[in-house]
């Protein structure tokens, strides 16, 4: 991306829009911490789904602004939480009948996959609150 164009303005309603899809991402995260579902599982249930459909129906509003890489980080980190969870399910679970350490794997890589999705939700919701883009 161009550094010079993703210094743009955005206006205001987009920035605060923005903050809101960040806070449906970690209502979802909170959910999975508080509830009796993983951090994963909820963080691609119903407010994080949410959250990237408003990604996708406001992107082009975005575009050519700093707002544009926030709107393309929370669309990755939602898409790579999603792979790498079927990826973590579907390596797990012949381990499971195989071997019987499918659960611990399963385990241990949703949590890690679980810490990674808030350390991008936090991370990019700081950045936003600095008026900041993200890099790369």
């Amino acid at each position: 991306m161009n550094t010079q164009v993703m210094t743009v303005e955005a206006n205001s309603s987009l920035v605060r829009l923005t903050h809101i899809t960040y806070g449906l991402h970690a209502i979802g995260l909170a959910l999975g911490i508080f509830g009796a579902s993983t951090v994963v599982g909820a963080f691609l249930g119903l407010p994080s789904v949410a959250a990237l459909i408003i990604n996708y129906v406001k992107r082009d509003d975005a575009r050519g602004t700093w707002l544009e890489s926030h709107v393309s980080w929370q669309i990755r980190t939602f898409w790579w939480v999603l792979a790498w969870a079927v990826l973590i399910v579907l390596v797990s679970a012949p381990l499971v009948l195989l071997l019987g350490l499918g659960l611990v794997t399963g385990w241990v890589g949703l949590a890690a996959l679980g810490l990674w999705a808030i350390y991008r939700i936090a991370r990019g919701w700081l950045r936003l609150n600095a008026h900041q883009p993200m890099p790369g």
